[in-house]
């Protein structure tokens, strides 16, 4: 006999968000690490964004408390890992992460830069990329926490110039320091620093740090596919496999290892969850929430149906899937926002939600504004919405 599966609805998929996302205020965390192993990573791109999807979910700590745990602490570190994207993860995720999905990346990107070295023609070899990644290493160490500039000025290797793509169209002569520091940083032999001016520069100082201890990469996928479920199911192997950038092999792989239930969809569709987690949980309090442009809880799945409306995806979303700054109401996104030169948070929503919920958003706005301060905010990723509200 055939075991049924239970069923989990819209709105308990927007329940799950609201407190394992822990954007519902009785869910809040307490620090910026505890709020990116809600989501698994938070999303780093946009350096801004780190802070404001971590303000979202921790009642407001502020950023000073923020840079003591990324800088002082090292409780939350930024490094290129799924979809070959910035993350910042705790620092107890970071060697599920770091092997799962980054060492896959980095042994990609060592592959292409040796690949433009030896097409420049100069004799740039292994060898010399070698000598480059150990001399830029030596200067850190005389130096400590420095920017690109500073280790160009240093470390007589870095000045070089190569031609990307030589007798193509798109030819270009780049220096060589980016793609340089970019490897060493992939490989985890270095670590982004408190950044050339305020929290909102993406302009980063490097240290030398080790490398994240190395685990077997199927153990490492199945302990991410797993944190991933908890995070963010009910979802699909499609979702799995967009989030992580993994292969479809390597995507299944980890899932038969993380050994998920299946529960039905309203639609009749299937998806998974994490064993065993299968029930409905409480209905959290009414909640708003302003989330940044990239933040997870817009970005974690392939398909986001149940918490955005399709048609209001075109004024959220660039032309290449990036979404902006969203406004939030019980599990669903209800609008967008936007941070005016004056400091004036505005926003902007689809549809009359009701008196409660226009008061609500606007109380948080005001919150918001205030802890901006005298930072401005101006999406990496800038989108229809967005645009529009601060013309």
């Amino acid at each position: 006999m055939t075991k049924s599966r239970p069923t989990l609805t819209t709105a308990d998929r927007r329940n799950r968000l609201a407190l394992r996302h822990r954007l519902a205020p009785s869910a809040h965390a307490r620090t910026a690490a505890e709020a990116a192993d809600a989501v698994v990573a938070l999303h780093a791109t946009d350096a801004a964004t780190v802070y404001l999807s971590a303000r979202a979910r921790t009642a407001g700590l502020d950023v000073a408390s923020m840079e003591a745990e990324f800088y002082d602490e090292h409780a939350v570190v930024r490094f290129l890992s799924m979809r070959r994207t910035l993350f910042a993860v705790s620092r107890e995720m970071a060697p599920y992460v770091d092997s799962g999905a980054a060492r896959a990346i980095a042994a990609k990107e060592r592959t292409t830069l040796l690949k433009h070295l030896e097409e420049d023609g100069q004799g740039l070899d292994a060898a010399w990329l070698a000598e480059a990644e150990t001399a830029t290493l030596a200067a850190l160490d005389e130096r400590g926490p420095s920017t690109g500039t500073q280790l160009s000025a240093a470390v007589p290797q870095l000045r070089h110039k190569i031609t990307v793509f030589p007798g193509q169209k798109w030819e270009t002569v780049q220096g060589v320091a980016t793609r340089v520091i970019r490897q060493l940083a992939a490989d985890g032999r270095i670590r982004r620093d408190r950044p050339r001016g305020s929290w909102t520069s993406s302009q980063f100082r490097w240290i030398h740090t080790d490398p994240w201890p190395q685990l077997p990469p199927p153990e490492a996928r199945a302990e991410l596919a797993r944190r991933w479920l908890r995070a963010y199911g009910p979802a699909t192997e499609a979702d799995l496999k967009w989030w992580t950038g993994w292969t479809l092999t390597e995507t299944r792989k980890a899932l038969a290892a993380a050994g998920p239930d299946e529960v039905l969809l309203d639609d009749g569709s299937t998806a998974l969850v994490s064993p065993g987690d299968t029930e409905p949980v409480p209905e959290p309090e009414p909640w708003v929430a302003l989330l940044p442009g990239l933040d997870p809880s817009a970005m974690g799945w392939a398909d986001r149906g149940f918490h955005l409306d399709p048609d209001h995806r075109p004024a959220l979303f660039d032309r290449a899937g990036n979404v902006g700054p969203t406004v939030w109401w019980n599990g669903e996104i209800v609008g967008g926002w936007a941070h005016r030169g004056d400091g004036e948070v505005v926003w902007r929503l689809f549809a009359d939600h009701g008196t409660e919920t226009g008061r609500l958003v606007e109380d948080e706005a005001a919150r918001l504004s205030a802890w901006l301060g005298e930072a401005r905010i101006t999406p990496r990723f800038r989108t229809p919405l967005e645009r529009e509200l601060t013309a």
